[in-house]
């Protein structure tokens, strides 16, 4: 048997829902709330918690993610979302396990709430499609900034001391009189680091300090 627990502010939609859902052999409604507090205090006993978008402030998504965190066997199916990709990306993130959209038919929101009990996952194709496009990016992010802490932790302790002071918009002979080097000394040490982080300017080169390394 799924239980499943409705958290919706309109109460009419929640008893409309809760007369769908009872009418199914396997499914039993564990419960009708109407705001995130209350969803909280009721969620060990469920299997399935459908959210409406509509909770005042922004607190359906953050109830999504509360749920995904300290209930993790529970899942999370955001019903009446809008067809926007992004807008269902935002809950599949959040840690939502399925999403039914305003326009769907019973049958639509009946598959969800199965799929979600049996752990799996149903989405649109270009949803899908947008999930795998935000990974990509996530992983080629990472991909650069592991790359680029490498080529950093390649200066010179007096490099990176160099490369900080560029970072602070001191000029060459700053540099040099701040740490008491010759001028050609300090042109040197930014030709090498231009070279090995390479980049060609001095502001290229300054966007690279946030991947400095501790020590």
């Amino acid at each position: 048997m799924i239980r499943v627990l409705l958290v919706t502010q309109i109460g009419l939609i929640g008893n409309l829902a809760a007369a769908i859902l009872k009418g199914e052999p396997d499914i039993e409604v564990a419960g009708i709330v109407t705001s995130a507090e209350e969803a909280m205090g009721r969620i060990p006993e469920c299997d399935v918690v459908l959210v409406s978008p509509r909770l005042p402030d922004g607190t359906a998504l953050d109830l999504t993610c509360l749920i995904t965190e300290q209930y993790p066997m529970v899942k999370v199916v955001i019903f009446g979302l809008s067809e926007s990709s992004e807008h269902v990306l935002r809950y599949v993130e959040a840690g939502a396990a399925g999403y039914v959209v305003r326009d769907s038919e019973v049958e639509d929101l009946l598959s969800r709430i199965r799929a979600a009990a049996q752990d799996r996952a149903l989405v649109s194709p270009e949803i899908a499609a947008s999930l795998m496009s935000r990974v990509a990016t996530y992983a080629q992010i990472v991909t650069n900034a592991e790359t680029g802490r490498k080529v950093t932790a390649a200066l010179t302790r007096r490099e990176r001391e160099v490369l900080a002071l560029i970072g602070a918009g001191l000029s060459n002979p700053e540099i040099a009189g701040r740490l008491v080097i010759e001028v050609g000394t300090v042109k040197r040490h930014v030709h090498n680091i231009l070279h090995k982080l390479g980049v060609r300017s001095r502001q290229d080169a300054a966007a690279h300090l946030f991947l400095l390394e501790d020590g």
